[in-house]
């Protein structure tokens, strides 16, 4: 009899669970609305940025890297990096992290090509 009950009990709470699943997934799913990576808070936007430069440590793609930051917003790429490091440092980010973010905006300086008055249109 004991047993009879607890093979009701885990069937009833899968049963509850696919429902639940079915609900969520089919019936309700939850809508998604669209957003821009520009309209993420300034710690966030650090985040992102941190993010970028470990995954340019791991790479060495600075193509790739220069278009994750064109993505996040239309500030310069160096620009970006330095708000990352100096809210980096407010939020009390690790000194590897801040190192990571160096590396990626020493990186994007030497990649980067000088406008020089004479290069200028």
């Amino acid at each position: 009899m004991r047993l009879r009950r607890l093979i009701w009990f885990v069937v009833m709470i899968g049963i509850g669970a696919a429902a639940g699943i079915f609900y969520g997934w089919v019936l309700r799913p939850t809508q998604t609305s669209g957003f821009a990576l520009h309209t993420l808070r300034s710690d966030y936007k650090a985040d992102y940025v941190l993010m970028t430069a470990e995954i340019y440590r791991q790479d060495g793609d600075l193509a790739a890297a220069l278009e994750r930051l064109r993505a996040l917003e239309d500030a310069p790429p160096l620009r970006q990096v330095q708000q990352a490091i100096l809210t980096g440092q407010q939020l009390g980010y690790a000194r590897s992290d801040i190192e990571t973010l160096a590396n990626l905006f020493q990186a994007l300086q030497k990649g980067l090509p000088t406008l020089t008055p004479s290069a200028m249109p």
